[in-house]
C-alpha cells in the first residue's frame, strides 16, 4: 500500500498538522507513506519524519498544469496507489484522478464551515465529489451534510487524534505570568476563531482576577483581523496579560507551562487544538461548536459562541476553584488519550483505505 497525503501548505493549522501526522505514523505500518505540499511549504517541515518521502510541488495557481503534470509525474512513478487528500487540495486531487482513473482518492474534510458552503465553492466541491472513493469527516454533522450535499457513495466518520508517545522538548524560557493562571488558545490569527470574543471575555476575567494571563499561539496575518486584535488588547490596557506567539512548531512545549486551555470559534470540526490540550493535561474552556461538546462532554466547560459573561465566568470558575481543574483536566486527559490516540485511529484508517479498493 502506498498513500500521499497531500495537503495545500504546511503552515501550522490543524488540518495541516494531521496531514503531516497520517503521514509520520503510517510511515510504520504500510510499504511507503508520502507527503505532498502543493502551494506552499511552513514550519511543519521539520516535524516530517526521515522515513516519510516528501515532495514539495510549488503549485503557482489553481489551474497550475504544469504542476498537475509533475504531481501526475510523481504519482506514477512512485506507483502510489492513494491519494488522500485533506481539506482544499481536493481540486487538484480531483484533477489528478482524471489523469489517473486507476488511483484511489479520499477526500478528508476537517473544517466545520463547510456546511455553510454556497455559489461556486459548493458546485465545485459537489461536482469533485463525483470522482471521491470516501468522504472522511472529523463529526458527524458534516457526515450527515456530505450525505445529503455531496455525490459519493461513502462517507465516515473518524476523528482527528493525537500522538501521547511524542517526545516533548520543554520550554528553555519560562512564560510569564502566574502559575496557575496561564491560559492559552492555540489558533492561527483568523476568522472564524473568534478572539475578538475572547478578549472581551477576558477583560471581566482579568478584572477580577488581575493575575490571569492569556498566551495567544498561531500564525498572524498581519491583517485586519490581526490589528483590530492588538487595538483591542491596547484599549482595554491588557498588554501585559495579553501575549501574542506567532507560529510555533512545537506548540506543546508552550502547553506544557499552561493551565487552561481556550477555544473561541465559532465554527469548527474536530479541533486538533483541543486534543493537544488534552495531551498535555489542561483543563478546557471551549464553545459549543462543531464537535467540541462531543469531545469535552463532562471534563471541561463549554459555552455559546458569543455569550462573553458566561466564557468569562467559565474561566473564572476553573482560576478559584483548582481542585476542580486540576480534576478535569486530569480526566480530559484520560478521555483523549482513550479516544482520539494515534493507535485508535490507525487502525481505522488502514480499514478505510483497503475497503475503498474494495469498491472501486
Amino acid at each position: 500500500m502506498r498513500v500521499l497525503q497531500l495537503i495545500d501548505s504546511l503552515d501550522l493549522g490543524g488540518a495541516e498538522r494531521i496531514a503531516v501526522e497520517y503521514a509520520n505514523m503510517l510511515s510504520q505500518h504500510i510499504t511507503q507513506s508520502h507527503l505532498c505540499a502543493s502551494r506552499f511549504e511552513g514550519k511543519l517541515v521539520s516535524t516530517i519524519h526521515s522515513d516519510v518521502n516528501y515532495f514539495f510541488l510549488n503549485r503557482k495557481r489553481t489551474l497550475d498544469f504544469d504542476a498537475i503534470k509533475r504531481l501526475d509525474a510523481y504519482i506514477k512513478k512512485e506507483k502510489i496507489t492513494i491519494v488522500h487528500a485533506h481539506s482544499t487540495s481536493y481540486f487538484i486531487a480531483t484533477l489528478l484522478k482524471f489523469r489517473n482513473p486507476s488511483i484511489v482518492l479520499i477526500w478528508h474534510n476537517h473544517s466545520g464551515a463547510s456546511i455553510h458552503l454556497k455559489g461556486m465553492k459548493m458546485r465545485v466541491l459537489r461536482f469533485c465529489s463525483t470522482y471521491f472513493n470516501t468522504i472522511i469527516s472529523v463529526n458527524e454533522d458534516l457526515v450527515t451534510w456530505a450525505h445529503k450535499k455531496l455525490k459519493s457513495q461513502k462517507v465516515i466518520y473518524l476523528p482527528n487524534f493525537v500522538n501521547f508517545s511524542k517526545d516533548i522538548k520543554p520550554l528553555q524560557e519560562t512564560l510569564k505570568g502566574v502559575s496557575g493562571k496561564r491560559l492559552v488558545c492555540l489558533a492561527n490569527l483568523r476568522d472564524p476563531k473568534g478572539h475578538h470574543f475572547l478578549i472581551q471575555s477576558f477583560v471581566t476575567v482579568q478584572k477580577e482576577i488581575p493575575e490571569a494571563t492569556l498566551h495567544l499561539i498561531g500564525k498572524d496575518f498581519d491583517d485586519t483581523y490581526s490589528n483590530t486584535l492588538k487595538a483591542l488588547i491596547k484599549q482595554h490596557q491588557l498588554q501585559d496579560n495579553v501575549f501574542i506567539y506567532g507560529q510555533s512548531s512545537t506548540p506543546e512545549s508552550i502547553l506544557e507551562q499552561c493551565d487552561i486551555g481556550v477555544l473561541s470559534s465559532s465554527s469548527e470540526g474536530l479541533p486538533m487544538a483541543l486534543l493537544e490540550y488534552g495531551r498535555a493535561k489542561l483543563s478546557v474552556v471551549v464553545t459549543d461548536v462543531g464537535y467540541c461538546s462531543e469531545v469535552v462532554k463532562e471534563y471541561g466547560k463549554f459555552v455559546p459562541y458569543g455569550d462573553e459573561e458566561k466564557m468569562a465566568n467559565a474561566i473564572k470558575n476553573y482560576l478559584k476553584d483548582t481542585e476542580k481543574q486540576q480534576i478535569d483536566s486530569h480526566l480530559f486527559k484520560e478521555y483523549v488519550k482513550d479516544n482520539f490516540s494515534a493507535q485508535h485511529v490507525r487502525n481505522q484508517i488502514i480499514k478505510v483505505y483497503k475497503s475503498s479498493f474494495e469498491n472501486i
